[in-house]
């Protein structure tokens, strides 16, 4: 099966529109209580992600690689791992189904603005034609979800833990949310650990060295050293509470800068992602 580039852009602009249906029944289910509402966007969102698969599909089948090599596959795969991870989250912690509230927003955002780049298809270079550039761009999508999401329980501890009023009573109590949004910044901190190391191995094979002081692997590193040291101040010292969820927050806020701003410098070699 084949599309026209107007029946892509369409499709894509029809999945963002499910994200946005999927957004909105969760933020009602949550406010109004309803959990019907919240089943039915958590259905859009999985009808929603099943189309988004297809078309990633298509597009890599039509570039003759992964959705890595433009800023519209780049941010279009991170949705995608986002609303995958928030689908797995829900399915294995149906406790913590109240993520979709802040996570489907930044996934619908991320494909939105997908929609703005120009999608010519991009030849892939030799040195990309690599398994350990697979894994290297998998591990730290997978990472950057599992983020958001543990970022999102430290922003309900905060406002659980200021007001425990209306629809934050339907919310996990501020001892689980602190201890899952804890766990999932392990899994991130793991997934980005071992993704970086990917990347090196990858840069060994593609231009002889491991490390070369990159921007975005410089701040790739700093990322990592941040969120190790968040990790081991609250295993080690007992960092909980509001403050573990204000330094979580940071740690967050700095991968974010090293994903989508770090990238786009033009001192690194990853910038050609989002030219």
């Amino acid at each position: 099966m084949t599309l026209s580039y107007m029946q892509m852009v369409a499709a894509n602009w029809a999945v963002v529109l499910m994200y946005v249906a999927a957004a909105v029944f969760a933020i009602a289910g949550v406010q109004f209580e309803k959990d019907s509402l919240e089943r039915v966007g958590f259905r859009i969102a999985s009808a929603g992600l099943a189309l988004h698969s297809v078309l990633i599909a298509l597009r890599w089948r039509e570039v003759g690689h992964g959705p890595y090599m433009a800023p519209s596959e780049v941010l279009s795969s991170d949705a995608w791992m986002i609303v995958a991870g928030l689908l797995v989250c829900r399915r294995l912690y149906p406790r913590l189904k109240a993520v979709g509230v802040l996570a489907l927003p930044a996934a619908f955002l991320l494909l939105a603005l997908a929609q703005f780049y120009d999608p010519g298809i991009r030849s892939l270079p030799t040195t990309f034609r690599s398994v350990w550039l697979i894994v290297h761009i998998a591990l730290y999508k997978i990472s950057l979800a599992t983020l958001v999401i543990g970022c999102t329980l430290a922003i309900f501890y905060l406002m659980k833990k200021r007001s425990d009023a209306g629809w934050r009573q339907r919310l996990p109590s501020l001892e689980v949310l602190d201890s899952y949004s804890y766990r999932f910044a392990g899994f991130g901190f793991i997934f980005w650990t071992i993704g970086m190391l990917a990347g090196s191995i990858w840069a060994y094979q593609s231009w002889g060295r491991f490390w070369g002081w990159d921007p975005t692997e410089t701040w790739s590193l700093i990322t990592c050293l941040t969120i190790a040291a968040y990790l081991h101040l609250r295993r080690f010292f007992g960092l909980r509470g509001t403050l573990g969820a204000w330094c979580f927050i940071g740690c967050f806020v700095i991968s974010v800068l090293t994903l989508f701003v770090m990238a786009t410098l033009s001192g690194s070699i990853h910038a050609q992602y989002f030219k």
